[in-house]
């Protein structure tokens, strides 16, 4: 009997899904480059198993049935194309390949095209879970040529992580690399939640004073309300583990934190687009802040550095900070949905917004109970465009404003720094007010660079060019043919 699908590439990843696979029925063909990586998967963790091993490209082909359906879990970037490259001779037309790695999602547009004209169906996947995520049950995103979505569809459905109402929490994304623009964006979503947690981590470690056992109290706790999710739950367990000398482990590592280009590419796609994905973007500069460790040890002693201790109930700070934690990750969630739109939109993707929502809902590293209440509010209305505008969302903004600005006030008043949860706030204000100073900012741009403005008195689309100093001239920049 042959497999019914084979899988490139045995780390951790990769053998995790291949074991899931299998535990669920399906016969997986397995190889890796270093081939005697197979022998070890065979002799080790896939022991006793349906699992097959496959000891070139050639014979992995020889080993799958018709049409072949060929996973790579390798190193996104110039081993994809490597792969694809080795592989489209031994395929036919019809055959599948799929990439489950974090790749760049125009990677997975061009490659949907260009084997698209060699007759090779292309899907790019998103999986997100971790390691125990691929095991047990992980979230896939995929996209790209979607008349291989038939064949892959039992296999990804029946090893994907499943709802409390037993739903799949994989399904169709859209064509080209929206799979993988939709991966990109959960990344960025899960650089922000991280962040966030940070934040009022030191909040209440250096701010309020508490210890690792009363924090990790108030993350289990909060684990039990609107804030369920998957972060705060292992937040929770990290800040009660101990080191062998009895203290809290995660006292002794060190403040620098590492990213691997997602979150990076999902600020750099805002841009493009014109999307205010301020959150994201500052937790990603966050993490290059952490990075200058010497650099900021040095500027501490220059500034004479020290955190004002934050003085009143404290029970009462927890919960004001519990809202506002909660507050700020809807404004993260509503900024990556926004970006989602655009690019759906601009790529014209037909992106199912409350489908993607579920996707996230088990299974993956952002997995949370809310993802719930952001299907339900795009089931609702298709065309919502600030998540923030459903009623669901907009009760519990207003309702966590008061406490979320005295947070946040007093983190700046304290020294503690906050750029997520200060970010989102101010977003949040800049988004509902009516009248921004944008109109000084125009005029400032047609005085020095002649960029023109539109007018409050005149209909929107016509463009006036002001002569600011007398000297300057009537000419727009507009009008300029260099």
């Amino acid at each position: 009997m042959k497999g019914n699908i084979g899988v490139i590439g045995l780390a951790v990843m990769g053998q995790n899904l291949i074991l899931n696979m299998n535990d669920n029925g399906f016969k997986v063909a397995a190889y890796n480059r270093t081939t005697s990586k197979v022998d070890d998967f065979l002799n080790g963790a896939a022991k006793n198993t349906n699992i097959i091993g496959a000891y070139s490209l050639q014979d992995l082909v020889e080993k799958l049935e018709k049409p072949r359906k060929i996973m790579l879990m390798v190193r996104a970037g110039s081993v994809v194309d490597e792969f694809i490259g080795q592989l489209v001779p031994l395929l036919e037309e019809g055959d599948i390949i799929i990439d489950g790695g974090n790749a760049n999602y125009p990677d997975s547009t061009r490659r949907v095209r260009e084997l698209a004209a060699k007759g090779i169906r292309f899907i790019g996947a998103g999986v997100s879970g971790g390691e125990e995520g691929a095991r047990r049950g992980p979230s896939i995103m995929p996209g790209g040529d979607e008349s291989a979505w038939p064949a892959v569809r039992p296999i990804f459905q029946a090893i994907a992580a499943k709802t409390p109402q037993g739903e799949p929490c994989c399904d169709w994304v859209g064509r080209d690399g929206s799979g993988h623009f939709v991966k990109m964006v959960h990344n960025g979503i899960e650089y922000g939640d991280m962040q966030l947690i940070c934040e009022a981590y030191q909040f209440m470690k250096d701010g309020l004073g508490l210890d690792y056992d009363e924090m990790h109290e108030i993350f289990a706790a909060w684990n039990k309300t609107e804030l369920d999710s998957y972060l705060i739950e292992i937040t929770a367990d990290i800040l009660k583990f101990k080191d062998t000398d009895g203290s809290p482990l995660v006292e002794k590592i060190l403040d620098t934190a590492g990213q691997k280009g997602t979150g990076k590419w999902t600020g750099i796609n805002a841009l493009d687009l014109g999307i205010p994905l301020t959150l994201i973007s500052e937790s990603v500069f966050a993490r290059c802040v952490s990075a200058f460790k010497d650099q900021r040890s040095e500027a501490a002693k220059l500034f004479d550095k020290t955190i004002k201790p934050v003085e009143g109930n404290k029970k009462q700070w927890v919960e004001d900070l519990r809202q506002a934690l909660l507050a700020s990750k809807i404004i993260s969630y509503a900024q990556g949905f926004m970006l989602i739109r655009e690019a759906g939109e601009t790529n014209d993707w037909a992106l199912n917004y409350g489908n993607i929502a579920m996707l996230w809902r088990e299974g993956c590293i952002i997995r949370s109970a809310f993802l719930g209440n952001i299907r339900d509010a795009y089931e609702t209305n298709p065309d919502l465009v600030f998540l923030g505008a459903d009623p669901y969302f907009k009760n519990i903004l207003e309702q966590c404003l008061p406490a979320w600005r005295r947070v946040v006030a007093k983190a700046i008043e304290s020294g503690i720094a906050m750029p997520c949860m200060a970010s989102a706030i101010t977003f949040l204000d800049g988004y509902t007010t009516e009248r921004l100073p944008a109109n000084l900012l125009q005029a400032q741009r047609d005085y020095f660079g002649a960029h023109t403005y539109e007018r409050t008195d005149k209909p929107r689309g016509e463009f006036f060019h002001t002569n600011w100093t007398g000297t300057g001239g009537d000419i727009a920049s507009t009008k300029y043919d260099v």
